[in-house]
């Protein structure tokens, strides 16, 4: 049985956190409008990992010279890209440059385009992407 692993465990310090946060902000920016969602989903995660206001406020200030900070750790990579699908997911639409910041991001830990794919689908709750080739008819 695969252990089950959450946020709050991997992200265990507050540079973690902070960075993870940067992330998510970003991805939540990134299509110039912050929807009612997204915003209570990134109130709902800072709680979630303890952030207080005064530890976000120079990201939010910031915006326009950060980038996404990759981390190290695979499970981390794996989590936070789930959650940055998750963030993109919130408004029910996904946004080109949502799902750019999304696809970088993948890249960057190594993860194709397919599997990005996959976790949208899945996290979309259309479940696994099966048999993406099918067979053609000769």
């Amino acid at each position: 049985m695969q252990a089950q692993h959450n946020l709050e465990d991997v992200l265990n310090t507050e540079q973690k956190k902070l960075a993870f946060y940067q992330n998510l902000i970003l991805l939540a920016a990134a299509d110039g409008q912050l929807d009612q969602n997204e915003s209570a989903f990134l109130l709902q995660i800072g709680q979630r990992l303890g952030l207080t206001s005064e530890q976000v406020q120079p990201i939010a200030d910031n915006l326009s010279v950060l980038s996404f900070i990759v981390p190290a750790d695979g499970l981390q990579r794996t989590l936070e890209l789930q959650t940055l699908v998750q963030m993109m997911l919130q408004d029910g639409q996904i946004d080109p440059r949502e799902y750019g910041l999304c696809m970088e991001y993948a890249n960057r830990i190594g993860y194709s385009k397919d599997i990005l794919d996959d976790m949208v689908s899945q996290l979309a709750g259309a479940g696994p992407v099966v048999n993406r080739n099918p067979p053609t008819v000769s």
